[in-house]
């Protein structure tokens, strides 16, 4: 499936993983619309790149009704959507004090990273599975989901993220079957440490710990490696049902 003049949608388009592959598809030729709910920093990375930005709320039906009809109405149908929206929290089930973690910080980062990209695949793909086929296949979309290696590899601390990112890589291959006969496309892409924003916050010295700890390349993933590998999944039809690690060999400790 090509890139070039096809409507894209990147939820959590305006920072790290997803921003870098908004700009990637941009490159590409494609017409992009970043879902995010901080509009401010959508709307200055919108600029920036040539995209239009859209307020959303991925764990909300509404929300993303709305968003995805506003960026139809500004782009066309979208046949590519990357879902990259995601929130991370590290809090053990119970604490050093002895009490029992939070049941609402649980639910909340399963809201967005979980519950959000089902939420967005299905109505997504209605909207997909409506459209005229591209080609002789009946190819007519693909959706890109993000996991994490926490998902395998979940550390101390890790339950709500890896269980949440545990869920998108295990319903792929069974969203993968479903839209099948729609010509509707789904992987996932299990991204290790990456150098992100909220990543490069940490200092230096535990970046680089971080990276030692990754056996090759020796450094933390560029966003743009992430963004290569999505737009390779888009534009290899063979590439169906599949959860890819990108993570340089790495295993994560249990702490």
């Amino acid at each position: 499936m090509i890139v070039q003049g096809m409507a894209a949608v990147v939820t959590g388009g305006a920072s790290g993983l997803g921003a870098a592959t908004a700009r990637a598809l941009v490159a590409a030729g494609a017409r992009v619309a970043l879902l995010d709910r901080n509009e401010a920093a959508a709307a200055a990375w919108a600029a920036e790149i040539g995209a239009t930005a859209h307020a959303c709320d991925v764990g909300d039906a509404a929300s993303v009704e709305a968003a995805l009809a506003q960026a139809a109405a500004a782009h066309g149908p979208a046949r590519i959507v990357m879902n990259v929206a995601g929130i991370g929290t590290a809090k053990r089930i119970v604490g050093r004090d002895g009490q029992a973690a939070p049941l609402e910080d649980f639910e909340r980062v399963l809201r967005v990273n979980l519950v959000g990209t089902y939420n967005v695949c299905r109505l997504a793909a209605a909207r997909m599975a409506a459209l005229d086929p591209l080609d002789a296949d009946g190819a007519r979309g693909v959706l890109v989901n993000t996991a994490s290696v926490a998902a395998f590899d979940g550390q101390v601390g890790q339950e709500a993220y890896a269980a949440s990112k545990g869920g998108v890589a295990a319903m792929t291959l069974p969203m993968a079957r479903d839209l099948a006969s729609f010509g509707v496309r789904v992987c996932t892409i299990a991204p290790g440490l990456f150098a992100t924003p909220l990543l490069k916050e940490l200092p230096d010295a535990v970046q680089a710990s971080l990276a030692a700890a990754i056996p090759f390349p020796k450094r933390l993933g560029a966003p743009e490696e992430f963004a290569r590998l999505a737009l390779h999944i888009v534009d290899n039809d063979a590439l169906n049902g599949e959860v890819i690690r990108l993570d340089g060999a790495l295993r994560l400790a249990p702490r």
